[in-house]
């Protein structure tokens, strides 16, 4: 997958692959962006889930978003990629990417840091001929997500939505086709 530069309106920042380095900063800003932001709470197991970034990385492609500090630069932003198959996939079918746990650390949320991501995926998909969809599913209770993916192009499909019966919990899915 290609790395290169994202900007925004109000940030300028950079998306690129994930190291071994980012894993911490990974792991503390997507489990500040669900339990801060109000989706969990710190004892649900899916935290756990959420902090364990070296299994999604040797699982998918974790990607970040950089963004301009005084001191250089901070991951603001973290996100897997993976195609329908993988060990990551969730509810990709052939023919389809999909992304999970794309996360905005809440000191950076507001930015348009959540969009440029989002772009730089559609790209991503858009430039692989053998996909031909971009998927995800989301918590109920992100509808401020939900608005972007269709403002984005993403159409929501609640015949294809994620079931955990364990939890009794739906997860809306979305597709955009590319």
């Amino acid at each position: 997958m290609q790395d290169g530069p994202a900007q925004t309106d109000s940030t300028q920042m950079r998306i690129r692959a994930a190291t071994h380095a980012d894993w911490d900063r990974i792991a503390e800003l997507t489990v500040a962006a669900y339990v801060d932001g109000g989706f969990l709470t710190a004892g649900d197991s899916y935290v756990s889930h959420l902090s364990d970034v070296e299994t999604r990385a040797r699982s998918s492609q974790v990607l970040v978003a950089e963004v301009p500090t005084d001191d250089g630069a901070a991951v603001a932003a973290a996100v897997a990629v993976t195609d329908a198959g993988g060990p990551m996939a969730e509810v990709a079918r052939d023919g389809e990417m999909e992304f999970r746990m794309l996360a905005v650390a809440p000191e950076h949320q507001g930015r348009g840091i959540a969009r440029a991501m989002v772009r730089h995926i559609i790209g991503l998909a858009e430039s692989r001929p053998e996909i031909q969809a971009l998927t995800l599913c989301s918590l109920t209770s992100m509808t401020t997500a939900h608005a972007l993916y269709r403002s984005e192009g993403f159409r929501p499909m609640p015949e294809r939505d994620f079931f955990l019966p364990e939890k009794s919990a739906r997860f809306p899915f979305f597709l955009r086709e590319v």
